[in-house]
């Protein structure tokens, strides 16, 4: 049935090595925020950009993972952010939770189904800001299936790196349920509950380099 559906006494990775675990209390250095205004046209670092998610396993624990071949492009505008839009296009195949064989059952159809539906893409639809948190609208399409959310993002810092180059920072997290997407495979459990919950935590940690 796949890596979802193995027995209590099988041992499995849970933990993707894409993030480090911060020990609570624990905090970075302050961000910096040294451009006046960060209004243009930018293209995502990969390199420093992390686009995850997180699922509750068996009710117990939780499982992160992230795509790490991905592109997006963005467009801010401080002055009317209504005008702002971000673009995001995924290669579902680069699915990694640190589990080989946990990573091919969620490509194959019981899940994201990658030979046919390669791509996950985001289109913001609609940009606001409240209280400083940028709110991204957008259509979300996985496996062929097109639904409406809303990411809410802080700002984490802007800078000019040691290359040159305009650099600006966001956080922002959605929880969505993957029924909507047709990612409906589960199993029971013998105590009751699920293996794997319906609700999902998707996670942006944006690096984005401004255009020349």
């Amino acid at each position: 049935m796949g890596i979802f559906s193995r027995k209590r006494n099988t041992p499995t990775s849970h933990v993707a090595p894409s993030r480090v675990a911060v020990p609570a209390g624990t905090t970075f250095d302050t961000p910096t925020a040294v451009v006046d205004d960060i209004t243009g046209d930018y293209t995502l670092d990969a390199s420093h950009t992390r686009i995850g998610f997180s699922a509750r396993h068996a009710m117990v624990t939780t499982v992160r993972g992230a795509f790490t071949d991905f592109e997006g492009t963005a467009h801010i505008d401080t002055a009317t952010p209504a005008s702002s839009w971000v673009k995001v296009s995924i290669k579902a195949e680069s699915i990694n939770t640190g589990n080989a064989d946990r990573d091919g059952h969620l490509r194959s159809g019981d899940f994201f189904e990658n030979e046919t539906h390669p791509e996950i893409t985001f289109a913001s639809t609609a940009v606001d800001v409240d209280g400083g948190t940028w709110n991204v609208t957008g259509d979300l399409t996985i496996k062929g299936v097109t639904h409406s959310i809303t990411v809410p993002f802080e700002q984490t810092g802007s800078a000019q790196d040691p290359f040159g180059n305009t650099r600006v920072g966001f956080e922002g997290v959605a929880t969505l349920d993957r029924k909507d997407w047709g990612l409906v495979w589960n199993a029971a459990l013998e105590t009751g509950g699920v293996l794997v919950s319906e609700k999902i935590k998707l996670e942006f940690d944006i690096s984005a380099i401004k255009n020349a």
